[in-house]
């Protein structure tokens, strides 16, 4: 395990009904050319998402689930470098939880507020990891681009 420190910057954005929120955080990662960028905290709801749920590996990606119905976000992690990798837990209205790993699909019921970190000392990137046989997250810092840390 290596571990690097950095300084922050913070971004926060608002997606309104309709959006893609999955893509919309991608898009919004590009247009900035953040390098480093993470979610820090999400709240809003959804109609629709599409997730993975546990137990996946690179030769079973286990079960997806293609929700629908209203569901608020009750939390929205993860690193959102050019292969992002995020994970949601959504609430029905009866305060059921389920979550899993993102897909896409995330379709903004009334809104999302979202606050994004960039570590603007670092670099996100992702490798294939033959132990896990999953693209890993590689972090690099300014002295190391192009060598993994």
């Amino acid at each position: 395990m290596m571990a690097e420190g950095s300084a922050l910057q913070v971004h926060a954005v608002r997606f309104g009904p309709g959006q893609e929120l999955f893509g919309c955080l991608q898009t919004f990662v590009e247009e900035r050319r953040l390098r480093a960028p993470f979610i820090i905290t999400c709240v809003g709801s959804v109609t629709k998402a599409t997730v993975r749920q546990a137990n996946a590996t690179a030769t079973n990606t286990n079960e997806v689930l293609h929700l629908s119905g209203c569901f608020e976000i009750v939390s929205l992690v993860g690193t959102l470098n050019r292969d992002a990798h995020v994970h949601i837990s959504l609430s029905d209205s009866e305060g059921r939880t389920i979550g899993g790993h993102v897909l896409g699909d995330l379709e903004v019921f009334t809104t999302a507020e979202v606050v994004i970190g960039e570590a603007i000392d670092l670099q996100f990137s992702r490798e294939m990891d033959q132990q896990t046989g999953f693209p890993e997250l590689v972090v690099q810092t300014p002295s190391k681009m192009g060598k993994s840390a």
